[in-house]
């Protein structure tokens, strides 16, 4: 499968893609939800993933409260969040992505990186494990709407400054997925989550790889 063929930059997704930190945010999710009174199931944190914090929230209280949550309770949920996700174990880099990455610098690819996180510790994690300058994150405090509304990939499509054409989505949740055909991008998918296959592929992935090694395998196939 030749990959690269006119592509002169790469989006990729964060959690999931990148880092294998799902685990972490759904444990998380269950737990900061759980303290308002809600039963938050597993996969619903790998439905959700890619919208911001806040939205994931709203969806939560309305989902199984069936009410909005004030606006006190919107910030003590993601507060808790946050400092439950600081006391996780650091997450690791998924097989083959930094290879990945250094490969595609090596072509003359550009390298973004779209997640709907806010962490403080964004920049300095991307910078440090992928050399990603901040100039090349769109995360969830430079978007007004999260994925699934193509605002996150279009942000990084205008900054390429390349014609869509040019560019490439790595996803590995449905919300992203959606969020990059909605923004006219081509997208992959890789399922490093618990959601069936077909999950991604009705969200509108073009291709679907089982993992990040045979997605890095792809890529370097060209």
């Amino acid at each position: 499968m030749q990959v690269l063929d006119d592509i002169k930059a790469v989006f990729f997704d964060m959690d999931g893609v990148l880092f294998d930190s799902m685990p972490s945010h759904e444990y998380t999710w269950i737990h900061s939800l759980k303290k308002y009174g809600i039963n938050f199931p597993p996969e619903e944190a790998y439905m959700n993933e890619g919208r911001t914090g806040y939205a994931t929230i709203r969806i939560a209280f309305e989902k199984y409260l069936h009410r909005l949550p004030t606006r006190d309770e919107e910030e003590a949920v993601y507060t808790l969040k946050t400092e439950l996700m600081a006391k996780r174990p650091k997450a690791p880099v998924l097989p083959m992505m930094q290879e990945l990455i250094e490969f595609l610098r090596k072509n003359g690819v550009q390298v973004f990186v779209v997640t709907g996180s806010r962490q403080p510790s964004l920049v300095d994690k991307l910078n440090a494990q992928f050399k990603v300058e901040a100039s090349n994150i769109i995360s969830g405090a430079d978007v007004k709407q999260g994925k699934p509304h193509p605002e996150p990939y279009l942000i990084a499509w205008q900054r390429s400054g390349l014609s869509k054409d040019q560019c490439l989505v790595v996803e590995n949740a449905p919300m992203g997925v959606e969020s990059a055909k909605a923004a006219g991008l081509r997208c992959l998918a890789v399922n490093t989550g618990k959601l069936p296959d077909d999950v991604l592929i009705s969200a509108g992935a073009d291709s679907l790889f089982e993992n990040t090694t045979a997605l890095y395998k792809a890529f370097i196939s060209h």
